[in-house]
């Protein structure tokens, strides 16, 4: 685990979710249009952790609808991670508050872990797939014995820690989610190499590249099932009413 490092860079701006009330009377000759049959009204609704995506960029605009759709088409998968999200968020959400990291990251686990479970061919493992090293960093027993990367109450106060140091170099829950999944150093020496530090302006890797559009997925599917087609069970439904 490298030492976190001292970031001085200023942040981009960030995206300003506009919202204008227009008065349009409403005559037979009208049309009436629903938000969802406006890919742009969605596009606006669409955030991670109260950042928003740069509007009106067709690049971020077309992969994000791309991954989303990818998303929706995993029908028996997002079904299982309806199930899971009723049962982890629960546990998850009251650590988070505590912690003053924004409630969006509880998707984090369902995108690193939710899928496929176990461990990496790198060594990652649990709910927040921790490397062993990281793991033991934030106070996690990792031996041959325990491993409490499994434990989801004792691994989600870990990443609490880990995510709120990021913050504290990043000044941006977006690169700090970012850099979650490629690591400080890496996500620093990108943004020093490109002269950018708004995440979505910038050119990453694959996964680290797609991983904000997977999580900020995982929100709309979750939140708004059926508007993809998906029944959620019960007690999701339940919680997305509190």
């Amino acid at each position: 685990m490298a030492k976190v490092f001292a970031y001085h860079m200023p942040q981009a701006a960030k995206s300003l979710l506009k919202s204008k009330n227009t008065s349009t009377k409403n005559t037979p000759n009208t049309p009436v249009r629903s938000k969802i049959e406006q890919p742009e009204s969605l596009m606006a609704q669409l955030s991670f952790a109260d950042e928003t995506l740069p509007l009106g960029d067709r690049r971020v605009e077309d992969k994000m609808r791309k991954i989303l759709t990818a998303f929706n088409h995993t029908h028996t998968q997002t079904n299982r991670l309806h199930r899971k999200a009723a049962e982890w968020f629960p546990i998850i959400e009251p650590i988070l508050a505590a912690y003053g990291i924004p409630n969006d990251f509880k998707y984090m686990p369902l995108v690193e872990s939710g899928l496929q479970g176990g461990v990496s061919p790198k060594g990652a493992a649990g709910f927040w797939q921790f490397m062993p090293g990281t793991a033991r960093t934030y106070g996690l027993k990792v031996n041959g014995r325990v491993d409490e990367r499994k434990n989801l109450r004792k691994s989600t106060i870990a990443a609490c820690k880990y995510l709120k140091e990021l913050y504290g170099v990043f000044d941006s829950w977006t690169l700090v989610a970012a850099a979650y999944n490629v690591g400080d150093t890496h996500m620093k020496r990108q943004i020093n190499k490109q002269s950018q530090d708004n995440y979505y302006k910038m050119r990453l890797n694959r996964e680290t590249g797609g991983y904000v559009y997977k999580l900020i997925s995982m929100k709309e599917i979750v939140e708004d099932p059926v508007r993809y087609g998906y029944t959620a069970p019960r007690a999701l439904l339940a919680l997305n009413e509190e």
